[in-house]
């Protein structure tokens, strides 16, 4: 069963290729939704899948790319969302 998370990643994930990262990620793995930086300098994503590849999505938010800092990465369950593809909102 689909479900979408609400995630907020913080640490160094402005201006290092983060969400391009998290768009290349969510499209290997087959996620929809979208991302976008915040002005608290954190990153937010909501991600919609079956529960084992938003595991496997978290799992890569907490690498990133290689010149992000990840210090953290909160989530939580959101009411679902059906989501055509997986996008990069503007700030």
């Amino acid at each position: 069963m689909k479900q979408t998370f609400h995630i907020i990643v913080s640490g160094i994930v402005q201006g290092v290729g983060y969400r391009k990262f998290a768009l290349a990620k969510a499209n290997e793995l087959g996620i929809t939704g979208s991302v976008k930086n915040l002005a608290t300098l954190e990153v937010e994503i909501y991600a919609t899948a079956e529960l084992e590849i938003l595991k496997a999505f978290i799992s890569l938010l907490k690498i990133g790319p290689e010149r992000a800092k990840v210090y953290e990465v909160k989530f939580q369950n959101h009411d679902l969302i059906n989501f055509n593809n997986f996008c990069i909102l503007k700030d």
